[in-house]
C-alpha cells in the first residue's frame, strides 16, 4: 500500500514539526513530519549515509553566497534583477570528489529563497527544496548547506523557490576528479540562459500571464496539442523538428555567460589546442542547439558522467542538462552559437585563436544543421555503466497538461494532490516517463544519477519528446525525500512534479 502523504499534509506538517538546528545553522528535522513509513530528510538513515560517504581528513571547501538585488549589464541592456553577484552566472564553485562543501547563504532579498544543488547525489536534508527538505531561507535570513560531493562532474546550483531560477540566481559547480589525467590545454565554462527579467516583465509576471490565459472564453481548457508553442510574445508557434513543442515563453534575450549576442564574450586560445568546454543549460523554458563554426564537438560527459566519446556537429541541451565536449581549435575567429531550439533567437560567443573578421550576432554556421545529437542517445562509458538487473519497483509517470488553463500534471494531477512515488533502500527502480503532450519535457530526478534504459547514458535530466516514453533506472542508495519534475520552471511551478520517497 502506498503512503497517503500528500503535498498538503507535508506542508501542514512542516508548520508544526520542523526545527532548525545543527552545526553552523544547518537544517535538521525533528521527526514526525512524514508518514512514519517514509525516511525523514534529516533522520538517522540520511545521516548514516552521509557518514559513510565522508572520508577521514576530507577537505572542506567554504563558500559564501549572497542572493540580492543587482544590476546586470547584458552587453548593452542594463537590467534590474536578483543575483549572487554583479554579473551572471553566479560565482564558480570548485571542489574535488570527496570534499565537503560548506556554503553559507545570506539572503539579501525581500523574499524567501533556497539553493538546490542540481545533479549532486548529496545528503537529502541539504537538497534545497523548501517544504520538503528544509524551511525556506527567510528574507534577511541565513542558512548553511554542508555535504560531501561524491562524484566528479559538471553541476550547477539555483533556487528551488517559485520561478527564481529565471533571474540571475544560478551558478556552476565543478567537481574535479583527482585521478583524471590532464588531457586538455584549456577549460571553458559556457552557461546558456534565456532572459526576460528587467525588460518590462519579471518571471513572476510571465507566470501570472501564462496562468491568466485560462480565462480567454472558448479557448479555456484547450489541450496543448491545439495551442502548441503559444508564447508570451505574440502567439508565435514554437516548434522544433527534434523536440516538438519547444517552449511557452518568447524571450527578448538569449545569453551565453550573461551576455547577449550583440556583445558576446570571447574565448581565446591557440590553434591546435584541445579545449574542454563545460556546457550548462541554466535556462527556464528554452532548449539550445550548440555548435562551434568550422569545428566538430566530441562529447565526453553528460550530466557529469562519462560517455563513449561521440563526435557531432551540434548538440541539443534541454533545461537542466549539462555536457562536456572536447574541441581541437582551428586558426581564426569562430562563432560559438546556442540557438534557442524552435524559437529562432540565439546566444553567441566568439572563439579567437588568430586573425579574422568578427561574425555578426545572427550568424548561423552550417554545423547547426549537420549531425545533431541529443544527450539521452549517448552510450555510457564502461566504467559508469549501470549493472544489468531486474527492476524491483516500477513507477509510470504520465506527463500531461494544457495551455488553457495553464496546468501541467503527473498522472493526471498536480503536485499538491499527488502521493509520493515510494521506493525501498537498495532497490533497482525503473521510472517510465510517458509524454502525452505535444511539448518536450526535460525530466529531472533529484539526488540520483539514472541510466537511460535504451542507451545506458548516466544522467539526472533527460528530454522526453512528445508522444514518446523514456524509461530510466537507478539504484535506490540515497535515502530521503526527492523531487522528480520537469525542468521547465513554469511547468514545474504549475504542477509537473512529484515526490520520490524512500520507505523507512
Amino acid at each position: 500500500m502506498s503512503p497517503t502523504l500528500t503535498r498538503r499534509r507535508l506542508l501542514a506538517g512542516i508548520a508544526g514539526t520542523v526545527g532548525l538546528a545543527g552545526a553552523a545553522g544547518a537544517a535538521a528535522w525533528t521527526g514526525g513530519l512524514f508518514d512514519p513509513r517514509l525516511v525523514v530528510p534529516g533522520g538517522d538513515l540520511v545521516a548514516r549515509t552521509e557518514a559513510a560517504r565522508r572520508r577521514a581528513g576530507a577537505r572542506t571547501v567554504a563558500v559564501a553566497l549572497n542572493p540580492r538585488p543587482v544590476t546586470l549589464d547584458l552587453g548593452g541592456p542594463q537590467v534590474q534583477t536578483w543575483g549572487y553577484q554583479e554579473s551572471a552566472p553566479g560565482p564558480l564553485i570548485r571542489a574535488q570528489a570527496g570534499d565537503v562543501l560548506r556554503v553559507e547563504v545570506t539572503n539579501g532579498l525581500a523574499a524567501e529563497t533556497s539553493v538546490h544543488w542540481h545533479g549532486v547525489a548529496l545528503r537529502n536534508d541539504m537538497d534545497g527544496v523548501p517544504g520538503v527538505t528544509q524551511r525556506a531561507i527567510a528574507a534577511g535570513g541565513r542558512h548553511t548547506y554542508e555535504f560531501t560531493v561524491p562524484d566528479p562532474g559538471t553541476y550547477f546550483y539555483h533556487p528551488h523557490s517559485g520561478v527564481q531560477l529565471d533571474r540571475a540566481l544560478h551558478g556552476v559547480l565543478v567537481v574535479d576528479d583527482p585521478h583524471e589525467a590532464g588531457r586538455y590545454d584549456q577549460e571553458w565554462i559556457v552557461v546558456l540562459d534565456d532572459w526576460v527579467d528587467g525588460t518590462g516583465r519579471t518571471p513572476d509576471d510571465v507566470l501570472a500571464s501564462l496562468q491568466s490565459m485560462g480565462g480567454h472564453g472558448d479557448m479555456a481548457g484547450m489541450d496543448h496539442g491545439g495551442m502548441s508553442g503559444m508564447s508570451m510574445g505574440g502567439m508565435e508557434t514554437m516548434v522544433s523538428p527534434l523536440l516538438g513543442g519547444a517552449g511557452d515563453v518568447d524571450y527578448p534575450h538569449y545569453l551565453i555567460n550573461g551576455r547577449a549576442a550583440a556583445a558576446p564574450v570571447t574565448f581565446t586560445g591557440r590553434p591546435r589546442q584541445r579545449v574542454r568546454i563545460r556546457l550548462v543549460n541554466a535556462a527556464s523554458d528554452t532548449a539550445f542547439r550548440v555548435a562551434v563554426g568550422s569545428h566538430r564537438l566530441t562529447v565526453t560527459h553528460t550530466d557529469g558522467f562519462p560517455v563513449t566519446p561521440t563526435t557531432c556537429d551540434a548538440l541539443v541541451l534541454g533545461m537542466g542538462e549539462r555536457a562536456d565536449v572536447s574541441v581541437e581549435l582551428g586558426d581564426g575567429v569562430f562563432p560559438l552559437v546556442a540557438i534557442a531550439e524552435g524559437k529562432g533567437g540565439q546566444g553567441l560567443a566568439l572563439v579567437r585563436t588568430g586573425a579574422g573578421s568578427t561574425p555578426g550576432a545572427a550568424v548561423r554556421p552550417p554545423e547547426v544543421n549537420r549531425r545533431v545529437l541529443l544527450t539521452g542517445g549517448l552510450r555510457a562509458a564502461d566504467a559508469v555503466r549501470l549493472e544489468r538487473r531486474q527492476a524491483d519497483r516500477v513507477h509510470q509517470l504520465v506527463l500531461g497538461g494544457s495551455m488553457m488553463p495553464y496546468r501541467w500534471t503527473v498522472n493526471g494531477a498536480t503536485f499538491a494532490k499527488l502521493d509520493p512515488l515510494v521506493v525501498g533502500q537498495g532497490e533497482r527502480v525503473r521510472l517510465e516517463f510517458v509524454n502525452q503532450t505535444t511539448m518536450f519535457h526535460p525530466m529531472h530526478v533529484h539526488g540520483h544519477t539514472f541510466a537511460v534504459a535504451d542507451t545506458g547514458a548516466r544522467k539526472d535530466t533527460v528530454i522526453v519528446v512528445p508522444k514518446q516514453t523514456v524509461a530510466v533506472e537507478f539504484d535506490a542508495t540515497n535515502p530521503g525525500q526527492w523531487m522528480t519534475h520537469c525542468h521547465n520552471i513554469y511547468h514545474a511551478e504549475t504542477g509537473m512534479m512529484i515526490n520520490l520517497a524512500y520507505e523507512e
